[in-house]
């Protein structure tokens, strides 16, 4: 396969991601008479048409349904042998796309990035903070690094830590309003809370059996960084992962609550969309993620 039809697939794979030539031109820094010759010399080699182009809109056809998922393995394989042979050649390069929670970027994956360009200074890297799932391959996103456990079948996921959380309020709230000492006793309390779903909720352990929670507040946000704060304000207890509060804990701006009762562990993953031919500086870099997070327990939790 020459560099002229490897383009060309290039070409084709944006236009089918972008669903339109003239987007597919501006991503690829191209001219839209470009983009339509390779898609044209492409299906002139492949002799099928892959495309139905309307002056409104474009769609895939039959033949451009199949063709679609093994074109985008023949780029992904394309720029595994191109970062193989620059690693053989000076070091590893490429760019990638990477995205979790603003909460996760501030307190730990920040740090964590320029750690490792200090090991690869030839890697780009695109940090963008995304505070809900994302779709790996319309948002072109090379790894996304989520906290759940609840994992899509569809994407690779591998393991890189355990994200505990803890049950907390400022001293000023608990000096005015109490401390629970049961679960139950959050009922009567201000509870601050994620604004996902229609029902508000703690998951609550103890001696290894998980008890469900309802709870109230006057007050819920979708950003973790925002329930950290109202919790900072006085507004009531919020369960906050410990990576995001282990300093404010620390130094008694945030108090635990219910220290017997442990908030449900969740997983951090990294998310992406291919083992058998990933990009090496997307295997780099979770590799380094995976060591640096890894262990019993995950080093921000050391404190506690």
């Amino acid at each position: 396969m020459g560099l002229g039809q490897l383009s060309a697939i290039r070409s084709f794979v944006e236009i089918a991601d972008q669903g339109s030539l003239t987007r597919a031109a501006e991503t690829l820094n191209l001219s839209r008479a470009m983009v339509s010759r390779h898609l044209e010399n492409l299906e002139s080699w492949l002799g099928a048409r892959l495309l139905h182009r309307t002056t409104r809109k474009v769609s895939l056809s039959a033949a451009g349904e199949e063709a679609l998922p093994r074109m985008r393995q023949m780029l992904e394989l394309a720029a595994d042998l191109q970062a193989v042979a620059g690693v053989r050649r000076s070091e590893a390069q490429g760019r990638l796309r990477v995205t979790t929670s603003l909460s996760f970027a501030l307190s730990v994956l920040t740090q964590s990035v320029v750690d490792f360009q200090a090991l690869h200074p030839r890697i780009e890297i695109d940090l963008l903070t995304i505070d809900r799932s994302v779709d790996l391959v319309s948002e072109r996103i090379d790894l996304a690094v989520r906290i759940t456990n609840r994992l899509d079948d569809s994407v690779v996921a591998r393991r890189l830590a355990t994200c505990r959380s803890v049950l907390c309020a400022a001293p000023s709230y608990l000096a005015d309003r109490g401390t629970p000492a049961a679960p139950e006793d959050l009922a009567a309390h201000r509870c601050i809370t994620h604004a996902f779903g229609t029902r508000a909720e703690y998951r609550l352990g103890r001696s290894g059996r998980l008890l469900t929670q309802a709870v109230s507040g006057t007050l819920s946000g979708h950003e973790t960084a925002v329930l950290k704060q109202a919790a900072l304000a006085g507004a009531g207890i919020a369960m906050l992962p410990t990576y995001f509060v282990v300093e404010e804990m620390r130094r008694g701006a945030l108090v635990r609550v219910l220290p017997d009762h442990e908030p449900e562990a969740l997983g951090i993953h990294a998310l992406y969309l291919s083992r058998q031919h990933q990009p090496l500086p997307l295997k780099l870099l979770v590799d380094f993620l995976a060591e640096r997070f890894g262990g019993e327990v995950a080093p921000w939790d050391l404190p506690l």
